[in-house]
């Protein structure tokens, strides 16, 4: 308990730290503009304004030392923010007291001004300690680039196979998801990733790659987390790594985790040629999609994997290398609703659900509902009808939907307007009636609904008129 209590009270820092820049700020506001005769009325609450920011400010230093004891930040940046703030709450103190002492009233404008000064000094190394030094400057290089994606996408690679497989490939990853906060500004647990040699030392907990054993590195596992668990990698309001670069990041640590040795010079399996293909044209690299969810997720237990195999239910992921799986009912033994809690145990893996020509109906639809992460859903020559379609409309990641041969009508349409991200809907041979067309295609401007039906129109060319060789 003892040694959590510093700790607490460290983590109190982010939380006082902006009250008196606020507070303070007010002060030096109603200091200035109290000069003038028709806002002589705000002469009265400063006193108590500059006592609140005053109080506020040494907490602040207080909990900022505490914090700072931690060992996860850079010693130099820590150093100059330290004094900065202790220089706040100086002068913070000598305004209040200037203020109280008629005599000494009129220093109080030139403390305000400098009090002004050092709070925006403060302000920038505390957010350089936290974001990066380039927190402030990053979003202005933008205006140099032909648009801010470039500043997240990988710059093309001439001859992938002539690239450093660390520098070239995974150092990029980690750059961008890792060094805000183990990076040369902050250490947060002790580690930096932004060295080879600091990235094989470890942090406080020890190390963090096992060369050879991508599986038993904590980095990856940390990586594998599910985004809410508060010690998964990066943390869930920083940007993510995604399945690719996953994969990037284990296929390197697998082959011995070498800061030196060029792709070429490593093992590649077919589940790894085309990403690293793709890092030689930038425009292949931003559109590669394997529709699965970009955020990694751990691999589903084999119990669960082969209890629906016994039925007869097909699994497999979604492409080679990833944990993502999809999941084909057509040739289960079973066609009972109840079947489908079985699905429970890889909600978090299946992206993909194949129920077509199966004797599922509405009730099936609740557990179909809990796995949000389904972005394909075939539903095609089943029974289900509208009371179906409200158990979906949790499936915020669904894009596409196929319900052709269902009992579905224009008024359950209603329970698929949230979906945001829902792409197309495959609706022939539903019992929505011709005159609601017009209206859904209005509701769902978005989405794709395929109403089928086509038909082809004839060409003349289409027609080949076969004549017998000529006789010579």
């Amino acid at each position: 308990m003892l040694i959590s209590i510093p700790e607490f009270i460290g983590h109190l820092h982010p939380v006082l730290v902006h009250l008196p820049i606020g507070i303070l700020l007010l002060a030096c506001l109603f200091l200035w503009q109290s000069r003038k005769d028709k806002y002589e009325n705000l002469q009265k609450p400063i006193n108590v304004i500059l006592l609140c920011g005053m109080i506020s400010a040494i907490c602040s230093c207080i909990t900022g030392y505490v914090l700072s004891q931690t060992g996860d930040y850079d010693d130099t940046l820590v150093g100059w923010h330290q004094w900065m703030g202790i220089s706040v709450a100086l002068v913070s103190i000598l305004t209040y007291y200037f203020r109280r002492k008629k005599a000494l009233r009129k220093w109080q404008w030139a403390l305000a001004t400098l009090l002004l000064l050092l709070i925006f000094i403060t302000g920038h190394l505390g957010g350089s300690l936290t974001h990066g030094t380039d927190y402030l400057t990053g979003p202005l290089k933008t205006l140099s680039e032909d648009s801010a994606e470039k500043l997240f996408t990988r710059k093309p690679l001439p001859n992938v196979q002539q690239a450093l497989a660390y520098t070239d490939v995974v150092e990029p990853v980690l750059h961008r998801t890792c060094y805000s906060c183990h990076g040369p500004t902050r250490q947060k647990g002790k580690l930096r990733l932004d060295r080879p040699d600091l990235i094989l030392k470890g942090g406080k907990d020890g190390t963090v790659i096992r060369p050879g054993n991508s599986r038993e590195s904590e980095l990856v596992k940390r990586i594998l987390l599910p985004r809410e668990d508060e010690h998964h990698m990066a943390p869930k309001e920083k940007p993510q790594l995604d399945h690719h670069q996953v994969m990037l990041l284990r296929w390197w640590i697998d082959n011995g985790a070498d800061f030196t040795k060029r792709v070429k010079d490593l093992p590649q399996p077919d589940s790894i040629k085309p990403l690293l293909l793709a890092l030689q044209r930038e425009e292949v690299f931003r559109q590669i999609d394997f529709g699965i969810p970009s955020e990694p997720v751990e691999s589903a237990a084999q119990a669960a994997l082969d209890t629906l195999k016994k039925l007869g239910v097909v699994v497999m992921p979604v492409a080679q290398g990833s944990n993502y799986l999809r999941a084909d009912f057509v040739t289960a033994e079973t066609s009972r609703d109840t079947a489908l809690t079985l699905l429970m145990p890889i909600k978090k893996q299946l992206v993909w659900l194949n129920l077509r020509n199966t004797a599922v109906g509405d009730s099936a639809m609740a557990a179909v509902g809990q796995c949000i992460r389904i972005r394909k859903l075939q539903l095609d020559h089943t029974t289900i009808s509208d009371g179906g379609l409200r158990y979906l409309a949790k499936l915020d990641g669904l894009e596409n939907l196929t319900l052709t041969d269902t009992r579905i009508t224009a008024a359950g349409m209603k329970w698929l307007k949230g979906l945001k991200k829902l792409k197309s809907v495959y609706l022939y041979h539903t019992q929505i009636d011709r005159k609601d067309w017009a209206r859904l295609v209005q509701e769902f401007p978005h989405t794709r609904l395929d109403s089928g039906g086509y038909t082809i129109p004839f060409l003349q060319t289409d027609t080949m008129v076969v004549k017998p060789p000529k006789k010579k």
